[in-house]
């Protein structure tokens, strides 16, 4: 009788799991900033065909945010025109494109930099082979932030909602 092969997960794509001993690290870490800005940028999508903007109070209390923190933010996410502000008692933040324009690598890259940058690539001791992994791994992150794009987020949360279970 064969086994059931069991899928093995590479370590930077695992959750952190609290029963993991001090000498196991967490894997690859994004910065809590880029979270944050990928939430606030899943908000103003959601309310992009409504056209008004949205106040910094109402996405930081619909995703628990510090709004002191959003607004560092959101002035980062508006200096690269993923963003618009509205002055005035009416006034807000709106996407500055639809939301299938707006990938999730334009958002990390506007507040944490690159999206994987192994040391590696520019150390000429690396082993060449080992330098061509890192470089395959480089590529395949940066293709797969880039093809994801906020409509797609969108288009998978509406059909999350419209599943129902008997």
């Amino acid at each position: 009788m064969a086994r059931a092969s069991r899928r093995v997960v590479p370590t930077f794509f695992r959750l952190p799991s609290r029963a993991r001993t001090p000498q196991h690290r967490a894997g690859l870490k994004l910065s809590v900033k880029s979270d944050y800005a990928a939430r606030a940028v899943l908000s103003l999508a959601r309310r992009h065909h409504a056209g008004k903007p949205t106040r910094i109070e109402d996405i930081a209390t619909e995703n628990g945010l510090p709004a002191n923190y959003l607004v560092q933010i959101l002035i980062e996410l508006k200096s690269r025109q993923i963003v618009r502000s509205v002055r005035g008692k009416e006034g807000g933040y709106h996407l500055a494109r639809p939301p299938a324009q707006v990938t999730l690598a334009d958002v990390i890259e506007c507040v944490h930099g690159a999206l994987f940058e192994p040391p590696a690539l520019a150390d000429g001791q690396c082993p060449p082979e080992l330098r061509e992994a890192w470089s395959r791994l480089k590529v395949a992150v940066e293709t797969e932030a880039r093809r994801i794009n906020f409509q797609i987020l969108l288009e998978a949360a509406g059909e999350r909602d419209r599943m129902f279970y008997i």
